[in-house]
């Protein structure tokens, strides 16, 4: 039995229909196969750049460009030999025969992408299982491949492993993981929003429509792990994923279809309310002395979830049109207050939206100015306080930018579209998810 009665139809990025009818438990991160499997595979999936490996050994450069021994340095040709050091790797970290573990080799053998087996997470406290273990079947594969010495395997191992344990993070490696390391997530559940902008932007291959779905899906999946979705609340975080994220009735991109060569935020505002009337979610109220009309709405979630979609909406007109994502706080921020001046309803996420913008101007390029929307993410103190309606708008604003940013998604994340990009998890979720259902 349906625990919703509601359904909903689902759109992909070009506005054709994916999958209609869908009740709206079939979206759930726990209910979803094709969600599972892009949560199983952020958990399990680890990148290995092997030609970043064999330049550091040549170079010298380990642990990040600032850390270099002049005159330590060893050359191994290990982007021809990835084939035998894929199968040591594999050899190594499979539990038993014939398990999912997987290995793919990406760019001639430049990158490998390792599925660790699900049995190493499933008897792990944490994901840590996955970057540990590649991280040290690398190193070992390398030092029994070439046959390398005692005095010599260190290097080697910071090749691999970056500066950790010196720092608690592995920077400067060259084994790379969609997520961030536990100790970098600020709060219970945060492990899946803690994934950078341009990390989609990049898996995605610059798609904002299938940017925007992916994050929407870290976000509303940390949500459920942060137990924002229990009871009455789980509906509310449903409905403004599927409106938001996976373009539900296809609101997203009727509103930027009609808006999309000459419109204005406050356009997009118009046309949302206009869709909200007809659809019935909202209805004129009462009527000021002055001619206003306050609006009312007997479903404050639904109402939600047109907010959110509206906010990715002119976001998506607005950072479009300048092809520059510096402009998406201003947005987040003024849709929602036009919004709530329009209708005397609440903007997105009942005004938390409109919070989390006026921070992140601040933070992204006013008096502050030391990042950019690309490198921000959902465990951001900024970021973090919307619940998940945020990061959908960043992720699309830096896909439409157009090189306005100091850190750039090819520039901070091209390994990302390199590797994880490759698989249609990632590149394409709305489909992923639309066919699971």
């Amino acid at each position: 039995m349906a625990k919703y009665t509601e359904t909903i139809d689902l759109y992909d990025d070009e506005g054709k229909l994916l999958k209609s009818g869908v009740t709206l438990e079939k979206i759930s991160p726990l209910v979803n196969p094709g969600i599972k499997k892009i949560i199983d595979l952020t958990k399990r999936t680890i990148a290995v750049n092997l030609n970043g490996i064999q330049e550091g050994l040549k170079s010298g450069k380990l642990g990040g460009k600032a850390n270099q021994i002049l005159g330590r340095s060893l050359e191994y040709d290990i982007v021809k030999d990835h084939g035998a050091l894929s199968d040591r790797i594999k050899a190594m970290i499979q539990v038993e025969e014939g398990d999912d573990t997987q290995i793919r080799t990406v760019g001639n053998g430049k990158m490998l992408m390792v599925e660790v087996p699900s049995a190493r997470l499933a008897s792990a406290s944490t994901y840590d299982a996955a970057i540990t273990s590649v991280a040290s079947a690398t190193t070992l594969a390398l030092l029994d491949q070439y046959n390398i010495g005692m005095f010599d395997a260190s290097v080697v191992k910071a090749a691999v492993w970056g500066t950790y344990p010196q720092t608690m993070d592995m920077q400067g490696a060259n084994v790379v993981s969609i997520l961030s390391i536990p100790q970098n997530n600020e709060g219970l559940g945060f492990s899946l929003r803690n994934v950078a902008a341009n990390q989609s932007v990049m898996m995605t291959h610059r798609n904002a429509f299938q940017g925007a779905a992916l994050a929407s899906t870290f976000e509303q999946a940390g949500e459920f792990e942060m137990g924002m979705a229990i009871g009455p609340f789980e509906r509310a975080q449903l409905l403004a994923y599927a409106y938001q994220g996976l373009n539900a009735n296809n609101i997203v991109y009727d509103l930027v279809k009609k808006n999309g060569a000459t419109g204005t935020v406050g356009t997009v505002v118009q046309s949302l309310v206009e869709r909200a009337l007809e659809d019935k979610v909202i209805t004129p109220g009462k009527k000021g002395k002055s001619g206003y009309i306050f609006y009312d709405t007997k479903d404050p979630m639904l109402w939600n979830a047109y907010t959110a979609a509206g906010t990715l909406a002119a976001t998506m007109v607005n950072c479009g049109a300048g092809r520059f994502a510096q402009a998406v706080s201003s947005t987040l921020l003024y849709f929602n207050d036009l919004l709530e001046h329009e209708t005397g309803l609440p903007g997105c996420d009942y005004g938390r939206v409109m919070g989390v913008a006026v921070g992140f101007s601040f933070f992204s390029h006013s008096i502050y100015g030391g990042g950019g929307p690309g490198i921000f993410n959902g465990n951001h103190v900024v970021t973090r306080h919307a619940a998940g309606f945020g990061m959908p708008c960043i992720v699309s604003a830096c896909a439409l930018d157009a090189g306005t940013q100091m850190f750039t998604p090819e520039g901070t994340a091209k390994i990302y579209q390199d590797t994880f990009g490759q698989l249609p998890e990632f590149k394409t979720p709305m489909q992923t998810i639309a066919k699971s259902i």
